[in-house]
């Protein structure tokens, strides 16, 4: 029984594809996309997350004050206010990623596609040769998942440290490295 399944232009492309079918990256929220103080402090006042966004975020102004500025598009308030508001605000629309589970870190992986270790080089996952399978409890996910969390897991990055801290961990160095120059993959957790 086959697994999930994640495909792409490299292997970057195709893990990141697996991940984001499996758990929620980083995000913002497409309805949070005010640049100005008041529509950003209008929309935060509408929810009772936008005022837990406010506190968290150290705003400390009487009703009277809030008040005030929400009347006022133009009223003056002093920078570091607005700084606090636009600070609420970034924390009210950016939706944290999911942590990467067990599952993925603990799975086994199935690379098809063009693999090439010293002058080994072959298209896995075909009739003339197995896929490269991968061991990912014995890698180190470490950087992978801090990546992910900030939201910052680029697929050159992810393949990057796939090869560095899953493969070699898993199979060692190769030859001369590991290189995924194909330009199709899919990868397979099982």
């Amino acid at each position: 029984m086959a697994g999930p399944t994640g495909r792409g232009s490299s292997l970057g492309a195709a893990l990141n594809d697996l991940l984001r079918a499996q758990v929620t990256p980083r995000h913002r929220l497409s309805s949070y996309h005010a640049k100005h103080w008041h529509a950003q402090l209008s929309q935060l006042t509408g929810t009772h997350r936008g005022y837990q966004a406010l506190e968290d975020a150290g705003l400390d102004v009487t009703a009277k004050t809030l008040l005030n500025w929400l009347s006022d598009p133009e009223y003056n308030v002093r920078r570091s206010y607005r700084d606090l508001i636009h600070t609420a605000y970034e924390n009210v629309a950016i939706v944290p990623a999911d942590p990467i589970p067990d599952h993925i870190t603990d799975g086994q992986y199935e690379i098809s596609g063009v693999v090439k270790t010293g002058d080994d080089v072959r298209t896995r996952g075909t009739v003339d040769a197995a896929p490269l399978r991968i061991d990912g409890s014995r890698g180190n996910w470490d950087a992978i998942k801090e990546l992910w969390l900030a939201g910052e897991l680029t697929d050159d990055e992810f393949e990057d440290h796939f090869i560095d801290d899953v493969i070699v961990e898993d199979i060692g160095e190769g030859t001369d490295g590991w290189e995924f120059s194909g330009g199709s993959y899919s990868v397979e957790l099982r």
